[in-house]
Formats: structure tokens, sequence, C-alpha cells
């Protein structure tokens, strides 16, 4: 067997050659993270033959996310490693030395002892579901900010179209009012027809011919400011708002497109959707990483803190949220959920809140739960079943 050891960074790669008695057959050399780099990495490996070639490279977020789908539609065996173990090995040296040209060595001499996932058409998808899940996550922020700044405005120009609209500014006849007339001084200068015509199209009949009357009066007395700037402000925040919300749609599609091919039984679990779905499974990756419940459940920086001091024992302990943050989020999203879909999660939830413990805490209890099914459905491949 060939052992390609790669050592990913993020503008330049270095990789070496071993064969299985540990000889070198092609030394440490450097390759650009770009096409023309790809092509040297094939030029100078192209002589081995693909199916007795194994590349090995450590899990370093996404710098090597473009490597792997390159050298996966070129048909080799990838083995992606943790660096935890290649740091175990440098240990075993006196030296401890560590450069990207020995470090190429030790994740081929790792990989040559087995400790790798070997990456599959799945895997492929997962990344891709994890690229998706969080860029839609810094979307929804963005979009949020937005919200709180449309609102802001609104504050200043025409307070007293929150109670008109019951508190919901949100609405998409709010916003279609005023994407045509942006200050309460336009609203109370329009013809009422026209405002009833609006109201009425864009509501499903929900707002009448009565309601466009108190909207104008409201305009008319309003406290706001008459500042011009705000009104634009609002237009064109509307604007960026619609745009994103487009963009939400475009992403979710794409996701639940991957999700239907991948089939994954998370989406057996009540209450867990395939935005859910797809955040909990992408964060996880490869289920083997985790030979127990434990490891996953501290994986997702649920499990609790420790707090020893002497002889000192805290009875009471925080969750140490040590882990992924995109992770646990989507978890104690899903227990929420799960609590309200299952009669035996609900049951268990408040036998915990009957034992004294607050809201947040025995939703805690029911995330560890959760894990644990979560890694029996994943490992098993089954469907859940609990009643």
């Amino acid at each position: 067997m060939i052992y390609i050891g790669i050592d990913i960074a993020k503008f330049t790669h270095f990789a070496s050659v071993v064969n299985s008695d540990g000889e070198v057959l092609i030394k440490p050399f450097s390759f650009e993270n770009s096409r023309k780099g790809f092509d040297l990495l094939l030029s100078k490996i192209k002589d081995f033959d693909k199916s007795n070639c194994l590349v090995g490279l450590e899990s370093t977020g996404h710098y090597g996310d473009n490597l792997i789908y390159f050298l996966f539609n070129e048909n080799y065996k990838i083995g992606l490693i943790n660096a935890i173990q290649t740091n175990s090995l440098r240990n075993t040296n006196i030296r401890k030395t560590k450069n990207d040209k020995i470090d190429t060595f030790l994740i081929a001499k790792c990989i040559s002892l087995g400790n790798y996932s070997l990456i599959k058409q799945k895997d492929i998808e997962i990344i891709k579901l994890r690229t998706l899940c969080r860029f839609r996550e810094d979307v929804i922020f963005h979009q949020t900010k937005l919200k709180v700044q449309y609102v802001n405005c609104l504050d200043q120009i025409f307070l007293e179209l929150y109670h008109f609209f019951k508190g919901n500014l949100h609405l998409k006849t709010c916003y279609e009012l005023l994407r045509k007339y942006s200050s309460p001084e336009i609203i109370a200068h329009t013809r009422i027809d026209a405002l009833t015509n609006i109201l009425h199209r864009n509501s499903r009949g929900h707002y009448s011919y009565n309601d466009a009357i108190i909207l104008k009066d409201l305009a008319k007395h309003s406290i706001g400011v008459n500042n011009p700037a705000i009104s634009i402000q609002i237009k064109y925040l509307i604007e960026q708002l619609d745009l994103l919300k487009e963009q939400i749609n475009g992403i979710d599609n794409n996701i639940k497109e991957i999700m239907d091919k991948l089939d994954n039984p998370i989406l057996t679990v009540p209450g867990i959707g395939y935005i859910l779905g797809a955040m909990i499974i992408s964060e996880i990756g490869d289920i083997k990483r985790f030979s127990n419940s434990h490891k996953l459940i501290a994986y997702a920086g649920i499990d609790p803190s420790v707090r020893q001091f002497g002889n000192f024992n805290a009875s009471t302990t925080r969750i140490s949220k040590r882990g992924s943050s995109h992770l646990r989020y989507a978890i104690y999203r899903a227990s929420f959920l799960l609590v309200y879909n299952n009669d035996v999660i609900y049951k268990y939830y408040t036998t915990k809140r009957s034992q004294g413990k607050s809201h947040t805490n025995a939703l805690g209890h029911v995330a560890g739960k959760l894990t644990r099914i979560i890694l029996k459905l994943l490992t098993e491949n089954t469907v859940f079943s609990l009643s």
C-alpha cells in the first residue's frame, strides 16, 4: 500500500509519500492551495496505482475541503484523521519536533496504522450540508440585525404603526405599505381607496376600508419625526430583507435536496425537520468518530463541567459549552420540540421538573437523552422508536 500524507494549511500544503515498509518514495514537497498546486500533486503521484493508494489528511476545518473534493473526484481513497492522533505520535518522539514536512510523515504513519475515517460520497454531501447550514446561520443573523434596524427606524418615524399591526411589523402587508408609502406624512396625504387597496390585497382581505381610515388618522396625528432620510432607509431595509428571505428559501431547498439523497434516520425523530436534521448530522460528521455517547455529548458541549477544590465537590454545575456551538444549539432546539412531540420524552421532562429542576436544567437532561438516541440512530441506521 502507498500512503500519501498531506499537511493542510490555508495557502500552501505539504505532502510526502511512503510505502507499507516505511520507505520514503517521495520526499516532502509543497504545493499551493490552487488548481495549479493540485495539478502539481497529481503529477507527483501519477505513477502510483490509485487502487493501491491511500491519501491521509488531518481534519482541519474548511481549509482541506477543496482538496478533498478534488482528490475524491479523481477517484483517490481519502482517510481523514484527528489532529489528536498525530499529536500522540509526535509525543512518542523524544524531541517532539513539529513542522509541515515532518507532519506529512506522521499523517502517513497514522493512516498506515488504520487510524482514519474513509471519505465516502455520503461524507462529501455532509461537507456540503455543513457549509450550507453555517451559511444559513450567518444569513439569519444578518436578517435579524436588519429587522432590529428596521424596527428602530419605525420607532422614530411612525411609532403608532406598531399598534396598528398588533406588534408584528414584519407582516407582508406592513412591508408592502411602507415600500410604497414610507412615512406617515405620505400616508396621511394618500387617497383612502389607495390605502384600502394595498391593505386589503396584501392581507388577503384581513384589513378593510375602516382599517384604512384608522391608519390614515394615525398618520395625520403621528408623533414621529419628519425625516426623509429615515424613510429612504426603511425602503432599502425592506428590499434587503426581501433578498435575504429569498436567499434563505434557496438555501433551504438545497439542504432539502441533499437530505433527501442521504435518507438519514435523523428525520424520523419527532420535531426534527430538514434544517435541524441537517445541522445535527453535518456537525457530527462521521458518527464512527464517537465510540460512546459520552464522547458525543462532550463534543456537543452539553456535558456537566467539573468543579472540585480539595475536598469540595460542587453539587450543581453548568454545562461545559466546550464543543460545537452549532451542534449544541441544534440539539437543544430539537430537544425542546421533542418534549412536545413525544409522550415518553414529555413524561421524562415533567419528571425532572417535579424533582425541582428548572426548565433549562430539565431540558439539558432531555438533550443528553436525545444525544444518546441520535448516536444509536446514526450508528445502527435505524428509525426512531420510543413509545
